[in-house]
């Protein structure tokens, strides 16, 4: 696991140590209560519950480990701080495509809340590290897994 912060919204932040909560105090009596009925059952050693249950277990425990890291590491993006017309983490910025002259509009977060089909790309992608740092009426070249994109920043709030 990296030693990088992960930028998150105030409301990521709220997702994850939710879901952290959940997992830790919910899914993990569950698997326990699964592990123990199945060892009831009997001979544990060919039993095909017992061994699902120990590795959604082991699942469980790693994503566990997982959201605590991310937590750690944990910056919280300021989306009320002015971005000074500047695109940083935390910033919707409105494009142009000049191949086609289409807008679309994306914020930039960080890569523990990217979602490319809610419009959240980011900072780390090759599109969200291209548009970091310049400003509305800046023309962009990304390359990109599919080929190179060309587009024109419109507005960055």
């Amino acid at each position: 696991m990296t030693e990088k912060p992960t930028y998150l919204t105030r409301e990521g932040r709220a997702r994850l140590e939710a879901e952290l909560e959940y997992l830790t105090t919910v899914e993990r009596k569950q698997i326990a209560e699964r592990i123990a009925a199945a060892k009831e059952l009997g001979d544990i050693s060919e039993s095909g519950e017992y061994e699902d249950a120990k590795k959604a277990q082991a699942l469980l425990e790693g994503r566990i480990r997982e959201l605590k890291h991310l937590l750690s590491r944990a910056e919280v993006i300021d989306e009320d701080q002015a971005s000074n017309g500047e695109v940083r983490v935390g910033s919707s910025v409105t494009v142009r495509f000049e191949d086609d002259g289409s807008e679309e509009t994306w914020t930039i977060v960080g890569s523990a809340e990217a979602n490319p089909r809610q419009g959240r790309i980011s900072n780390e992608s090759p599109l969200g590290a291209a548009l970091l740092g310049k400003r509305a009426r800046n023309k962009v070249t990304v390359h990109t897994p599919s080929g190179v994109m060309k587009l024109t920043i419109l507005k960055v709030l």
